[in-house]
């Protein structure tokens, strides 16, 4: 079963870190946050990866295309270029990297690999720069058992202001960072049916806009609760989160 990534946006509000690589290629605990989201899926048995390029995306080629010298100890014949690889360290991953356009929108680069998974009967979709604990088997099993073309993983939202609630001028009460049992948001981890190609109208249409409202209307997009890890890699502070998580030795999303 493939997975799709969609890994093209300029990731603005990371620009700290963006102007010089695509969002997927920042790094936390020494490897691309792609790396990590990857390792996930991998921990799950899905090793088959379809990556959807656009800024900067022949960094990212760059990245997978030396992947395995950079993760292997090696012999060098410089007469005649021959390499032996020795203790080799890389994944059982096969990564198909397409362009799919600086410009385009999330739908639009899901649209152009839907030839890629057109024969299967669904596959994996998830972001470049979010990360979760979230258990792909006990989703796909979910995606499985309601028979629609969608699944989404819902999960809590992250909760970045405290409210204040005045009396005039008075603060009467302060919470921290509230949030309601009832409040989901989309985690980003998809299971969708190929069929969901046909939802998506151009190269300038956003996945989270009209296909999804469409699959909504149609009663064709259930949820699967994750109540465990999540974080979205939005922002410099988000990633210096995120490396402090790794720093600690028990990141919670490092499931291998």
């Amino acid at each position: 079963m493939k997975v799709v990534i969609l890994a093209g946006g300029m990731g603005s509000r990371l620009s700290e870190e963006t102007s010089v690589r695509p969002k997927p290629l920042v790094e936390v605990g020494g490897r691309p946050i792609l790396w990590h989201i990857m390792k996930v899926y991998s921990h799950y048995g899905y090793n088959d990866f379809i990556i959807c390029l656009g800024y900067k995306g022949y960094m990212i080629k760059d990245y997978f295309a030396g992947y395995r010298i950079h993760n292997s100890d090696i012999s060098v014949e410089l007469g005649n270029d021959n390499i032996q690889y020795i203790n080799n360290h890389s994944e059982p991953w096969r990564v198909t990297l397409i362009d799919t356009g600086e410009d385009s929108g999330t739908g639009g680069r899901l649209k152009k690999v839907i030839p890629l998974v057109a024969d299967d009967p669904e596959f994996f979709m998830t972001y470049g720069d979010g990360i979760a604990d979230i258990n792909i088997n006990a989703l796909y099993d979910f995606h499985k058992s309601h028979k629609t073309l969608a699944t989404v993983s819902a999960v809590r939202p992250i909760p970045r202001f405290g409210i204040m609630h005045l009396d005039n001028e008075r603060v009467s009460a302060f919470e921290e960072k509230p949030h309601s049992d009832q409040d989901w948001v989309s985690g980003g981890f998809f299971v969708l049916s190929p069929k969901v190609g046909d939802m998506i109208d151009g190269d300038s249409t956003y996945w989270e806009q009209e296909p999804i409202r469409a699959l909504v209307d149609d009663k064709q997009l259930n949820a699967y609760r994750h109540d465990g890890f999540w974080r979205p890699m939005d922002t410099l502070s988000d990633k210096k989160l995120l490396e402090s998580m790794w720093n600690s030795g028990n990141p919670p999303w490092k499931v291998w």
